[in-house]
Formats: C-alpha cells, structure tokens, sequence
C-alpha cells in the first residue's frame, strides 16, 4: 500500500513536531471544539486529536503528528482511510451529474449496490430477501427492525442480550444493556472470561441457552411470546464477545420453533470484520432479520434492514427517511463490498485475526493486569484488570477463583500510552475495561507488527506503573543518636 516509510516507524513520545503556527493552529481548534460542542462528546476527549490528512491505516494531524488508527471510524471504514478504490466510485458519481438526493427512488447507483450487497449474504437469505433503507445511521436500521418484526407478528415484546449495543435512539437504547424498559426482556450473553454463570465455556453457553428456553416456555416467567429476538455474533460495545457457535446454533433453534424472528446485528461485525463476510456464517445461522450499517457505506452514512420476504408486512411509508438515497455511500459501499469479496479480505481478517490474539495472549502470560484477550478476525478486544492479588474476584468454575474486577483506569492508561506512541485504540465493556482494537481490513503484515508493537510498549509500560505504584515503600533504618 505504499506507507511503510511512514506507517512502520514509531514516532518519539513527543511524536514528530510541528511548526509552532501549526501547534498553535491545532491547539486553538481543540480549544474551540470545547468550548462550542457539547459535553455528549465522547471520542474527541480521548483522543485529542485534529486529523487532516489519513490514508489507509495512517491519520496525520494538525500538529504534525501521525497515527496507525485501530479505531477505523468504530469499524466504519473496512478499506481503511480514502481507499482508491472508494475515492474513485466517489469521484464517478459526482463527474456523473447524477443528482445526490433522490430520497428512496430507483437509481442506477443504488441498483448496483443493491445487487452487489446481496451477492454477498449467504444465499439461503438472499434468495427470499427484501431491504429497507433506512435513515444514515445503524441506530435507524435497528429501529426498523424491531417496528418490522412487531408489525409482522403482531406482537410487542423484544427479547435482547445483557451487555449488548444496538444504538441511541430510544427503542435501539430500550433493547442495549443496561436499559430497563419492561418490553424487552434481557437475557445471558454467554462469554468465557466473565460467565454470568460461573462456569464459562461451552457449560455456560448451554446454561444461557436452558435459561431462555425456561423463560419462553415457562407460563408463570411472566414472559409472553415476543415478537422477536434481536442479539450481536460478536459484542463490540459489551467488550469484544464472541458469541460461540454452538450457542448461535441453539438461539437459531429456540426462535424458529416458536415462530420468534431472529434479528442479527451485524453493524459492526459485518463485511469481513470477524474472518467471514458477514460474522453469523460462522455458526451457519440464517437469522430473519439482518440490520447492517458502518462498512456497507464505504466510509459514508448508510443503512439497511434486509430480511425475509414474507415479513414484508408494513405499509407504504411505515418507516421512512429523509436521507435513505446516499447516492454517495452507495457507491463507494457497493465498491467497498466488492473489493472486500474479489480480494479475500476476510478471510485475511482470519489469518491476521488469530495471528495478532497468539501475540496480544503473549501480554497476558507476563502481565497480570491483562485479564483476557479474545476476539474474532479483526475484531480485538484486551481486558485489563485489577491486578492486586487481594482484589475480589468474581465466582469461577467450582473450586477455582473468578477473574479480577476489570480495571478502567489501566485501561485507559494504555489508551493514553497508545496514543502517545502513534496508536489509536477505543475502549469499551461493561466498566470500559477492554481496549479494542479496530484495524481496518487492508492492513499490511508490517503494519501489523507496528500495530503489535507499539500495544506490547503501551501496555508493558502501564503495567511496570502499576507494580512500582502498588509496591510499599522499603523501610529506611534509624540513624542512631
């Protein structure tokens, strides 16, 4: 991709300076941006930064400074930064005069990426599927869905997953963890490092998948028959979980047996993320429902539900948008779903994938305050934890002790570290104790091993912090009189 002149060298702490009009330039936006925006502001306080120029994995700042960016826009960007390939459907659409809004009308542009996208969904689901534009954003998509499934079946209840994220508007909210509204009904999401049971592995996925079995077919659960089951093959938010296979496979089971609409949430996961196109071929699951955004618009706004024909129920305008035509992100995702198909880009996320979690489990075997490393494809997540061995620990299997409470003040401080050395990571789980690790899928073998890198120096120092602030001071003796 060109970059290794500058995407493998690792900048000094400082990083490569400026000119002080530059610095000065870059530090008044930073100063404006604080005081104009609002506190709901989230990104921009971790990371201080004013990108001006990006290219593949690499962003440049406003003071100088570049960056490998494992972030990708929060897994938006498959291709990485302005992608050529991307950049010149772009360019194509505009030279085109081809209007830009068209609000839900027929269009050449939207034909073919309309095609393309369903070139990709495995062919079990494509040969009966519909699609629903949406509004720009996943949250949108996630909206439609739960207004689809309830329209469909004629019922209201959604069942959804503890830990789980599906968006900010008010019904995407009502079905993400930590939400209490009475018509969703939460649910284990099973992982092996923190089991809601205590047991992990695949015991803890067949205990999650008895309990929801329970809860559907016991008539006093005070659970009636929802109108569909919406969950994440991998959570991201939640902290990089893997959904294992045989439990997807049981979820799958449970719905189709009781005439539930199963809603995959593909959003972040999609479009090769986890080493498949789309993250629920792993387990060979057909969901009814697969809400996808991010990736599909090749860096700009799109979304789409895309489901079974016969749950097309609703009404001439039921769901709506003004921006549901992005001729602009139609292209460049239709030559974003196609690059990532023609070139094997996923199943690279696969190899790059497990090689990056056999380097990044190598931190857990030396460091204590690295609790676990897990993922799927290039889809990373690292937790950190308390590392006082008097710490509590949460319950383990029978006879053994749990993991240690998870530590969102180290975490944040090899978010900090990372930065420092030219590294942009996110955080998330449950107390934003895992830093994840988002890199888009064009990364090179050497860029990897500058993304490796840089996270082992991050983190080593953290950890070496950590020991030397936990350690007691040595006794000085008495001078005697």
């Amino acid at each position: 991709m060109g970059h290794a002149d500058t995407e493998g060298r690792r900048p000094g702490p400082e990083g490569p300076s400026g000119s002080s009009g530059a610095r000065s330039a870059y530090e008044s936006i930073l100063r404006r941006q604080s005081m104009r925006e609002s506190a709901a502001r989230t990104y921009a306080r971790a990371l201080p930064i004013v990108p001006v120029r990006a290219r593949g994995l690499t962003i440049e700042g406003a003071d100088g400074r570049r960056y490998l960016d494992c972030l990708s826009g929060a897994g938006t960007l498959a291709l990485g930064h302005n992608h050529p390939v991307v950049l010149e459907a772009i360019r194509k659409v505009l030279d085109s005069g081809a209007p830009l809004h068209v609000l839900d009308l027929a269009t050449p542009v939207k034909d073919a990426f309309t095609t393309e996208l369903f070139r990709t969904l495995p062919p079990a689901f494509a040969d009966r599927a519909r699609v629903q534009f949406c509004g720009p954003a996943g949250t949108d998509a996630v909206e439609a869905a739960l207004k689809l499934v309830r329209i469909a079946t004629g019922r209201d209840g959604i069942l959804a997953f503890t830990g789980a994220y599906h968006g900010m508007t008010a019904g995407a909210l009502e079905a993400s963890g930590g939400a209490t509204d009475v018509r969703v009904t939460r649910l284990p999401y099973p992982q092996d490092y923190r089991c809601p049971f205590g047991v992990g592995g695949e015991p803890g996925a067949e205990l999650a998948a008895r309990w929801t079995e329970s809860l559907l077919d016991d008539t006093k659960s005070g659970v009636p028959l929802p109108a569909g089951m919406i969950l994440e093959p991998v959570q991201g938010e939640g902290g990089v979980n893997p959904a294992p296979d045989t439990w997807m496979r049981r979820m799958r089971t449970i719905t189709a047996t009781r005439s539930i609409p199963l809603i995959a949430d593909e959003v972040q996961t999609g479009v090769g993320r986890t080493g498949r196109f789309w993250a629920v071929e792993h387990s060979g699951v057909v969901p009814d429902v697969m809400v996808l955004s991010k990736a599909i618009g090749g860096s700009l706004p799109l979304a789409v539900v895309v489901y079974r024909d016969d749950l097309d129920v609703w009404e001439p305008g039921a769901h709506a948008g003004t921006f549901r035509g992005n001729q602009l992100a139609m292209a460049a995702g239709a030559a974003t779903l196609s690059h990532v198909r023609e070139n094997g880009l996923a199943e690279r996320a696969a190899v790059l994938g497990t090689r990056m979690l056999s380097q990044l489990r190598s931190l857990a075997a030396a460091f204590p305050c690295v609790g676990d490393v897990r993922g799927r494809g290039l889809m990373i997540g690292v937790e950190l934890v308390d590392p006082d061995p008097d710490a509590a620990p949460e319950p383990g299997p029978p006879g053994t002790p749990g993991p240690h409470p998870a530590s969102p003040t180290l975490a944040a401080a090899v978010q900090r570290e990372c930065l420092r050395r030219g590294l942009i990571v996110e955080l998330g789980g449950r107390h934003a104790g895992v830093v994840r690790l988002l890199p888009p899928l064009t990364i090179s073998d050497e860029q990897t091993d500058a993304v490796l890198d840089r996270f082992a120096d991050a983190v080593t120092t953290v950890a070496r912090n950590a020991a030397r602030a936990a350690r007691p001071l040595a006794s000085t003796p008495q001078e005697l009189p």
